[in-house]
C-alpha cells in the first residue's frame, strides 16, 4: 500500500511505553524518536516533516523548539549517510552525485558568501544616499546635483564656488532645511505605516527573541527590507536624533533571513536558520562601523542566546565579506569604511586618567537616565500617540530643524559632527573655530547646548515609527561631552604649564590631544546605553587602529559598567523587550526565586486521553487559540502521562487525512493517541481503522500514534525554577511537563516563568504607575488643548474650508480594516502582550 496515502487497516492495540525518569535519556529519546521513520517510509517522512516546518514557519507570535529541530536535522544527516553507504556498496557513486555532495557541505558557506556580499552593496548604497539627501537640505551642487558636498568639493577643506546654498537670503534657507527635513520624514513614517510597520524602530530587540527562538512573521521578510533600506536614508537625513547603525543589524538579519530561504537546508530548519541570522547580525555591526571583528564581538556579547563555535567562524566570515565588498564599493571614496574613521598617533598620560573616569561615570549617567525616561516615552506613543504614528514622526523632525539648525555642532549629520569632534586641531579643518583658544567659552556653551538638547531629542526620538537607532546619536552625544572635557583640559593645560600635574607632557607636542576625549565619551555613551563592554572597546580600536588608547578606552568602559550596574541590568535592546513583553529569557541576569517550578506552573491543563475521545471534540480543542499543544494521558481520571502533541501537528494530522480521504469521515469516529513501540513501524499518516466498508459510521477510529512524541521534556514538581528556566535557554523545549511519579501535574513555559519573574521584580521594586499615568494623561491634555487651538486657528483663518485632523478615525479605522498596524497592540493586560498566543 502507498505510504503517501492514509491506509484503511485493521489495527492491534499497542501496549503503553514506559518512559526513563531522567531528563538526559528523554532528550536522547526524541532524537531516535525522528529516526523510527526510516527505510521504506523514508520518502513519505521527509515529505511530512517539510510539510508541517512550512506551517510552522508561518506561525506567529509562538517558539520555535529546538529539541524537535535538532532531531530533525540529526535525521537527515543519517539518511544522507546511509544512502551514500548504499551507493557505495553498489558502485553507483557518479560524479554528480559527489558534486551534490559537496554542494550540500559547502551550502552553509556559499549562504553566508552570499549574505555578506548583498550586506556590504545594501550598505555602501545607503551610505551614499544617505550623505546626499543630508546635504542637500543645505545647498546643492552646481557641476552635478547628484553629487554631495564632499564628493562636488573633492579636495577642499572649507567649501567651494561649486557648492550653492539655495539661496542667498538666510532665513528662507532656514524654512528650507526645516520643509525639508519634514518631507523627509514624512515619507519615511508613510512607507513604514503603509506596507512594513516592522521596519519601524531598531529591531534590535526583536531580532535578539527571534535568534532565540521567538517567531514574528513578517519581522524579517523581504517587505520589511525594502521598506528598511529606502526609509532609513530618509529618517536619517530628516535630522532626527535617531541613528542608522542599529537597523543595519536589522536590514543585515532581513537579507540574512530572505537568501537563506532560498536554500532547502535552512528552510526546513528553523534552529540552523538562527546560526545565519547570528552570523548576520555581526556583519551588520561590521559594515555599520567598519568593524568586523567588533560586529562578531558585538553578536556574540549582545543578541545570542547560543554561540558555538561553528556559529562563530560563520560570523566572522559573513562580517570579512561585507566589509570587504563595502571597502571595494568605496562609498566615501576616501578608503575609510565609515565617516567617522580616524588615526591617533599620539600617546597618552597618565595624569589623564582622572578625565577618562569622569567621561566613564558620564556615560554610566547618561544610559541610566535615556533609558528610563525614554522607556516612560515609549508608555505615552503606545497609549496615545499610536493613531498618529505620521505625524509624530513628522512633527518630530519639524520640531529638530528649528531646534537644531542654529547650532553648529546639531545642524550637521551627527556621523559628521563626530567625525569633526574626533579629529586632532594640528593639520586638519577648523570647524567653526573649534580649535581656536579665543573661542574658548563659545565652543564650550556650544558643545554642552548640542550635548542637553541631543539628550532630550533621544528621548523623545527613539521609538518614533521610522527606522531609528541609538548607536550613533549616543555616541554623538558622548563625543560633545568628551569634546567638551578635553577643550576644558586643554584650557586647563595652557593656563598652567608648569604645574606639576603636567610634568609628564614633552615640550614640543601638544600635550592634551581633545579629539580623543570626544572619541572616549563616545565608547562611553555606546556602552552606557547598550551595556556592552568588550564589543565597543574592540569597535573604537578598529575606528582608529590606536593600540595604545586601547588601555584607555578599557578604563571608560569599564568605569560606565560599574555605574550602569548601579542603575539595573540590561540595556535599551535588553529594556525594551522587557517592555513589549517579549518571551525572552536573558542569559545575562541572575535569579535567586528560592522557590519549586509547581509555583508558577499551570496546574489546570486540557489533556487528551489515548483513546475514547471523538474527532469532533480534538476539533473543538483546536478552536481555543490559547492552547499550543496537549499532553497525552491513559485517562482523565489517572492522569498517567504517556505524551505529548503539538497543535500545529495535529491540526496537519486532521487536515492531511480530510484531504486524501475520498470519502468524508463521521465526526463521532474515536481518535487513537497511544504512543507506539520503540521497535513499530510507525505510519507515515494517520490510519484509519473501519469494522465495514461505510466510512462515515461511528465505528470508525482514527490512529494519530505518529504524530505523539512520547517523549517530552518532563521535570519534577520540586525542581528550582531557576533550573527550569536554565533548561528552557540551554535545551530549548516549547513546554516543559510537570509530573510526579508518573503522573501530570502541570505545565510550565517561558511566558509562566517571565510572568512570576515580573511579579517578583514588582514587589521588590515598586514602581510609582499611578502617578506616570497622571503625568501621561496631564501631557496628552496638554497636547489636545495646544492642537485644539491650532486647529482652529487654521479652521477661522481659512473660512472653515480647512478642518485638521477630523477624518482621523476613519483613517485609522481603514488602516486597521486592512491590518496594517503597528505591531505592537496591547492583547493582555497583565504585562504580557502576547498572552493570548
Amino acid at each position: 500500500m502507498n505510504s503517501r496515502s492514509p491506509s484503511s487497516s485493521l489495527r492491534q492495540p499497542q501496549p503503553l511505553l514506559r518512559r526513563a525518569s531522567s531528563v538526559n535519556s528523554r532528550f536522547s529519546y526524541a532524537v531516535s524518536t525522528a529516526e523510527r521513520g526510516e527505510d521504506g517510509n523514508a520518502p513519505a517522512e521527509t515529505q511530512i516533516e517539510e510539510e508541517i516546518a512550512e506551517i510552522k514557519r508561518y506561525e506567529d507570535f509562538t517558539t520555535i523548539d529546538w529539541v524537535q529541530d535538532a532531531a530533525q536535522e540529526r535525521l537527515r544527516r543519517k539518511a544522507r549517510r546511509r544512502k551514500t553507504a548504499g551507493l557505495y556498496d553498489h558502485d553507483k557513486v557518479s560524479w554528480r552525485y559527489q558534486l551534490r555532495e559537496s554542494y550540500d557541505a559547502a551550502q552553509g558557506w556559499i549562504v553566508v558568501t552570499l549574505i555578506g556580499a548583498a550586506i556590504g552593496m545594501n550598505a555602501a548604497f545607503l551610505n551614499i544616499i544617505t550623505e546626499w539627501l543630508s546635504d542637500v537640505k543645505i545647498g546643492y551642487c552646481t557641476t552635478a546635483f547628484y553629487l554631495n558636498e564632499n564628493f562636488c568639493c573633492w579636495g577642499e577643506d572649507n567649501g567651494c564656488p561649486q557648492w550653492k546654498r539655495w539661496t542667498g537670503f538666510e532665513p528662507a534657507n532656514y524654512i528650507i532645511y526645516i520643509l525639508s527635513a519634514t518631507f523627509f520624514a514624512f515619507t519615511a513614517a508613510t512607507l513604514v505605516k503603509s506596507f512594513a510597520p516592522y521596519a519601524a524602530g531598531s529591531g534590535i530587540s526583536e531580532i535578539k527573541c527571534i535568534i532565540a527562538g521567538f517567531v514574528m512573521k513578517g519581522f524579517l521578510g523581504s517587505w520589511t527590507l525594502l521598506i528598511k533600506s529606502i526609509a532609513l536614508p530618509l529618517a536619517i537625513a530628516s535630522g532626527l536624533s535617531v541613528g542608522k547603525e542599529g537597523p543595519s543589524v536589522h536590514y543585515a538579519v532581513c537579507t540574512g533571513n530572505v537568501i537563506s530561504r532560498l536554500f532547502d537546508k535552512y528552510r526546513r530548519n528553523a534552529s540552523k536558520t538562527r546560526e545565519i541570522l547570528s552570523a548576520c547580525a555581526a556583519a551588520g555591526v561590521a559594515v555599520a562601523f567598519g568593524s568586523p571583528i567588533g560586529g562578531v564581538l558585538f553578536s556574540l556579547e549582545e543578541m545570542s542566546n547560543h554561540f558555538p563555535l561553528k556559529t562563530l567562524w560563520r560570523s566572522y566570515f559573513c562580517a570579512l565579506v561585507a566589509t570587504a565588498v563595502l571597502a571595494a564599493m568605496n562609498p566615501f571614496r576616501t578608503g575609510q569604511l565609515v565617516m567617522f574613521q580616524v588615526k591617533y598617533d599620539r600617546s597618552w598620560h597618565f595624569f589623564e586618567t582622572v578625565p577618562y573616569i569622569i567621561i566613564g561615570i558620564f556615560g554610566g549617567l547618561y544610559g541610566a537616565f535615556v533609558i528610563k525616561w525614554n522607556l516612560r516615552m515609549q508608555a505615552f506613543r503606545k497609549k496615545y500617540l499610536t493613531k498618529w504614528a505620521v505625524l509624530e514622526a513628522t512633527l518630530l523632525a519639524a520640531g529638530t530643524a528649528i531646534i537644531c539648525y542654529p547650532n553648529a555642532f546639531l545642524r550637521i549629520d551627527m556621523t559628521e559632527s563626530m567625525e569633526i569632534l574626533f579629529l586632532e586641531c594640528e593639520g586638519t579643518e577648523d570647524y567653526h573655530g573649534l580649535c581656536e583658544q579665543d573661542k574658548f567659552w563659545s565652543n564650550i556653551i556650544s558643545l554642552v547646548i548640542a550635548t542637553v538638547i541631543r539628550i532630550v531629542l533621544v528621548i523623545i526620538s527613539y521609538g518614533c515609527k521610522v527606522p531609528a537607532g541609538i548607536f550613533v546619536p549616543s555616541m554623538a552625544i558622548g563625543a560633545s561631552f568628551g569634546r567638551t572635557v578635553g577643550i576644558i583640559m586643554q584650557a586647563i593645560y595652557h593656563a598652567n604649564p608648569d604645574s606639576v600635574f603636567f610634568s609628564h607632557c614633552l615640550p614640543d607636542e601638544p600635550c592634551i590631544t581633545p579629539g580623543t576625549y570626544a572619541f572616549l565619551g563616545a565608547a562611553a555613551a555606546l556602552s552606557g546605553i547598550m551595556h556592552i563592554t568588550v564589543s565597543v572597546v574592540v569597535i573604537m580600536f578598529e575606528l582608529t587602529g590606536a593600540l595604545t588608547y586601547i588601555l584607555p578606552t578599557m578604563i571608560v568602559v569599564g568605569v560606565t559598567k560599574i555605574v550602569s550596574e548601579l542603575f539595573g541590568k540590561g540595556g535599551i535592546a535588553d529594556r525594551m523587550i522587557w517592555f513589549n513583553g517579549f518571551p525572552f529569557l536573558d542569559n545575562k541576569e541572575e535569579h535567586n526565586f528560592g522557590v519549586p517550578v509547581s509555583t508558577v506552573m499551570t496546574a489546570d491543563v486540557e489533556t487528551i486521553p489515548i483513546h475514547g475521545m471523538t474527532l469532533e471534540t480534538v476539533e473543538d480543542l483546536l478552536k481555543e487559540p490559547k492552547y499550543q499543544g496537549f499532553p497525552i494521558v491513559e485517562s482523565p481520571r489517572t492522569k498517567i502521562l504517556v505524551g505529548y502533541i503539538g497543535r500545529t501537528e495535529l491540526r496537519y494530522a486532521i487536515d492531511r487525512l480530510r484531504r486524501d480521504r475520498t470519502m468524508v469521515v463521521n465526526p463521532q469516529a474515536r481518535c487513537n493517541f497511544s504512543p507506539p513501540a520503540v521497535s513499530a513501524v510507525t505510519p507515515i499518516t494517520p490510519t484509519v481503522t473501519i469494522n465495514d466498508l461505510d466510512l462515515s459510521m461511528s465505528s470508525a477510529s482514527i490512529d494519530f500514534s505518529r504524530f505523539v512524541d512520547a517523549t517530552p521534556v518532563t521535570v519534577h514538581p520540586r525542581l528550582p525554577l531557576e533550573t527550569v528556566m536554565d533548561m528552557f535557554r540551554k535545551i530549548g523545549p516549547r513546554v516543559i511537563l510537570i509530573e510526579h511519579h508518573g503522573k501530570l501535574m502541570g505545565l510550565v513555559t517561558v511566558k509562566d516563568c517571565l510572568k512570576y519573574q515580573f511579579k517578583v521584580e514588582a514587589a521588590e521594586n515598586p514602581r510609582e504607575d499611578h502617578e506616570i499615568a497622571k503625568g501621561h494623561e496631564e501631557l496628552w491634555n496638554a497636547i489636545e488643548s495646544v492642537a485644539g487651538w491650532f486647529s482652529d486657528k487654521v479652521a477661522s483663518a481659512s473660512g472653515g474650508r480647512i478642518r485638521l485632523g477630523s477624518s482621523s478615525d476613519e483613517t485609522s479605522g481603514l488602516l486597521r480594516g486592512n491590518r496594517i498596524m503597528d505591531g505592537d497592540e496591547d492583547v493582555g493586560d497583565d504585562g504580557l502582550e502576547l498572552e493570548s498566543r
